[in-house]
């Protein structure tokens, strides 16, 4: 039996389809009719549509011939996600810097990356009406740290993080386009950042006793590649639950599952 499930993301979707069929994720396929929009800045959404069923007998073969994999190598696998999701930058530069651009095609860095940062945050802030202070710090040439203050950080957060995720994005465009060296962007707002990581570490650990309690697998919501290191990093020392991701960018989250030989 095949249903269809609209939610705000896809994993919540899946988790709506789990409780109708009364299942566990390990014994559904699911297939995405419309992928979630969150839209430019926040700005404009659209909800998910999942389309889940419950695995019949010839499909279940593959899954039970991995599940029956020795634990030492579950574990080599597991560890070695973890290392990919390791080698993003802290503020997922390798999935949302503007290139790579080939070396013959890159211009020596002619401007002040401080300033070209400075105009083009303050000009989205004066489009948006608002009073934003920016400070900047050039740290070795290879790293530009941004402050912003203001009395509405709240919008520039946004949901979870997500509008100072895209500004950063785009102020990595701005400043490295065709120019070398490339320097890493952290844009921040009065250490939301390290307020963030602690909280998806709590996060972590309380969803990792929630798997452990009901030995059944949890699924987090989707999360962007720094995010889901901070889970990875925070559980992989866990003697009783394993951490993996699932899913494609930019939908793609973080599955905590109870170890099945403990």
């Amino acid at each position: 039996m095949k249903i269809q499930i609209t939610a705000k993301t896809v994993s919540e979707a899946i988790d709506k389809a789990l409780i109708k069929l009364d299942t566990t994720i390990d014994n559904i396929g699911h297939k995405i009719i419309q992928e979630p929009s969150k839209g430019f800045l926040g700005i404009g959404t659209k909800p998910a549509v999942v389309e889940v069923w419950i695995i019949g007998e010839e499909d279940e073969k593959e899954p039970e011939e991995k599940s029956e994999e020795k634990p030492e190598i579950k574990e080599i696998q597991e560890k070695q996600e973890i290392k990919e999701e390791k080698l993003t930058d802290n503020n997922y530069e390798a999935e949302n810097n503007d290139a790579p651009v080939k070396e013959r095609e890159l211009k020596a860095r002619t401007d002040d990356p401080c300033k070209t940062a400075e105009k083009f945050l303050n000009d989205i802030f004066s489009a948006m009406k608002m009073k934003v202070t920016v400070e900047t710090e050039l740290v070795d040439n290879k790293y530009l740290n941004i402050n912003l203050k203001g009395d509405e950080i709240g919008v520039i957060i946004g949901k979870r993080g997500q509008t100072l995720d895209s500004l950063q994005y785009l102020v990595n465009l701005s400043i490295n386009k065709g120019q070398s060296p490339y320097i890493s962007v952290n844009l921040d707002t009065e250490q939301y950042r390290k307020r963030r990581k602690e909280t998806l570490e709590n996060l972590a650990f309380n969803l990792a006793k929630k798997a452990k309690h009901l030995r059944k697998n949890v699924v987090l919501e989707p999360m962007n590649p720094y995010e889901r290191r901070i889970i990875h990093s925070t559980l992989q020392n866990d003697r009783y639950v394993t951490t993996y991701s699932e899913g494609v960018e930019p939908f793609r989250y973080v599955v905590i599952a109870p170890k099945k030989y403990y």
